[in-house]
């Protein structure tokens, strides 16, 4: 997982790294982690991203975000994912947060009856105002 990684100095340090594949990249900073994930989010996707957002989803007491806002396609695998990152966030003290702006990947999240169990949010800035 050192593949990618880079880390930035600026009022607090914050950690990257690059997922497999075109899958995005992960934000870490001291109080929240980003997880942008881009492309196509199906089965192939979340058998390389699933260990990533397990790391991200077991530290305690931390705010996790998974931006959707760059994925084009995102499957009921995807979905299982984000279920899965939620309940271990959900265990560690912490919360997911869901940014989703787009119409046909949360009509993923109402069909399959879960859209109001996720902090579904428009914006990164929207989910950060929220937080605070």
């Amino acid at each position: 997982m050192a593949e990618g990684l880079t880390t930035r100095s600026s009022r607090s340090s914050v950690l990257r790294i690059a997922l497999p594949g075109p899958y995005g990249t992960v934000h870490r900073g001291q109080d929240r982690t980003v997880v942008e994930l881009h492309g196509e989010i199906d089965i192939a996707a979340c058998s390389l991203i699933g260990a990533y957002l397990d790391v991200v989803t077991a530290v305690r007491d931390h705010e996790v975000l998974v931006d959707l806002t760059q994925v084009a396609f995102f499957d009921c695998s995807g979905l299982t994912l984000l279920c899965r990152a939620l309940r271990r966030t959900a265990s560690n003290g912490g919360r997911l947060w869901v940014i989703c702006d787009r119409p046909a990947i949360l009509r993923v999240f109402r069909a399959s009856g879960v859209l109001e169990v996720f902090q579904m949010l428009p914006t990164l800035d929207a989910a950060v105002a929220a937080q605070n």
